[in-house]
């Protein structure tokens, strides 16, 4: 008899039918599987909390298979897989019925097609176009999968560890991406993508970096403080407050590293005007009287490890913006204000009274002429460059580290991709300099 008569005989066996049937609900069952992988990874887990916050009982089910990663990616392969290879075994047979040998070739032909088109594209497609919606009307069916083969999951897990073990590759099933970390790769990718402005970026990036910073990176050097010595005469003590740009001053007593007390000019200017009063409007009668450490508030000492998130919520709790830095051995290394910290996510903060900083002074080839204490960070930020702040906080300090010397005015160094020219030292410390980036 013909093959053509077999096949058309073969078309009208219920067993055939089934099969076919069969076949077709394997398919969907495998594009369920597809697109559930895709919607329950893809989808955005904040959009999901708040819709979970809403009132939606799926997409809280989907945040909670979301938190058991291995579980879910095992259950949906497993169930994926072995609705798969049933297919292809089923559609082997039912076309092997059909048209004899030929058949196992055109069953592959025919199922490879299927698969790929009807139970892996078409399901991820849509699911990535809307991951939060789908997540969430698969997660019931999905929870109950994982559910039902978290045994054989399980087993599986665990002898893929022990064989992964045997090649020397450990696994840590409980290891997750840091929120952190996750948020700001995040924002570096959508800032390539162009949704994301330089500026935008590099605040959302400082504000995240601030808990991996110390107050030593950037406060105010010690040598830079603006200090007032207690024995001055009440005069120049507030001459000397008044031709301050700060606010607030340290005062020290016999020695610049006794820090006393911290005197606020507000507090200054009442205690004064107090004192005019009860003299009778007598101006030096007044000022004659005035005792600095009697207004002075107690100064208030943190380590220079401390992270800028901390230091940062101290002051919050505290009710204050200013305090001084020391090290291990109690030793003043600096000051450090709330300003400071803010400085570090939106960038110079300057108002009438702050005397003007000499920024960036950029040159026709491309380099640009920087003080040797500004502070790579900043200097990154400026030309949207990556030089390393792990080894020096300032450009100079880079530079004495990679030079491993105190270079002199004219020497020039490449390293990290750029070049670097020192243009002025005063004595031990390095002034000016020239940056370039190489081609």
């Amino acid at each position: 008899m013909p093959d053509d008569a077999l096949a058309l005989m073969a078309f009208d066996d219920p067993a055939v039918l089934w099969n076919g049937a069969a076949i077709v609900l394997l398919l969907l069952m495998s594009a369920f599987f597809s697109g559930s992988e895709t919607a329950l990874t893809a989808a955005n887990r904040a959009k999901l909390h708040a819709m979970a916050e809403k009132g939606s009982r799926g997409a809280a089910l989907a945040l909670r298979l979301r938190g058991e990663p291995e579980r879910l990616i095992g259950a949906i392969l497993l169930g994926n897989n072995l609705v798969n290879i049933l297919s292809a075994a089923l559609a082997t047979s039912l076309f092997t019925a059909l048209f004899g040998e030929g058949g196992v070739a055109l069953a592959t032909l025919v199922m490879t097609l299927l698969v790929l088109i009807f139970a892996e594209v078409a399901p991820k497609t849509y699911a990535i176009t809307e991951p939060e919606a789908a997540a969430e009307r698969v997660s019931r069916p999905i929870a109950l999968l994982v559910w039902a083969l978290a045994p054989a999951v399980a087993a599986v897990s665990r002898f893929v560890r022990a064989f992964l073990g045997l090649l020397g590759v450990r696994t840590d099933p409980e290891a997750k991406v840091l929120a952190h970390q996750e948020i700001a790769e995040a924002i570096v990718m959508h800032h390539h993508e162009g949704a994301v402005a330089k500026d935008d970026r590099d605040r959302l990036l400082a504000a995240l970096d601030l808990r991996h910073r110390e107050v030593s990176e950037v406060m105010t050097h010690r040598r830079n403080i603006e200090m007032i010595d207690a024995s001055l005469p009440p005069e120049e003590l507030i001459d000397a407050c008044l031709a301050s740009t700060h606010t607030r001053l340290p005062i020290w007593k016999d020695n610049p590293e006794n820090i006393v007390g911290v005197i606020h000019a507000k507090d200054l200017l009442r205690e004064v005007n107090r004192l005019v009063r009860e003299n009778g409007g007598d101006w030096s009668a007044a000022v004659r009287k005035l005792d600095p450490l009697a207004i002075a508030m107690q100064p208030w000492f943190v380590p220079d490890t401390t992270s800028l998130d901390e230091q940062m919520r101290a002051f919050l709790k505290r009710r204050s913006h200013f305090a001084l830095v020391v090290d291990e051995y109690g030793d003043l290394q600096g000051l450090i204000t709330l300003e400071d910290i803010l400085e570090e996510i939106v960038g110079d903060i300057s108002d009438e009274h702050d005397p003007t900083r000499e920024g960036l002074e950029r040159r026709p080839d491309g380099s640009v002429i920087v003080d040797g204490a500004m502070t790579i960070r900043d200097l990154n930020r400026a030309c949207d460059w990556s030089l390393p702040d792990d080894e020096a906080n300032t450009v100079a300090g880079l530079v004495i580290h990679e030079a491993q010397a105190i270079p002199t005015p004219g020497q020039i160094f490449s390293f990290h991709g750029f070049r670097f020219e020192v243009l002025e030292r005063k004595r031990n410390r390095i002034t000016r300099l020239r940056v370039k980036k190489l081609d």
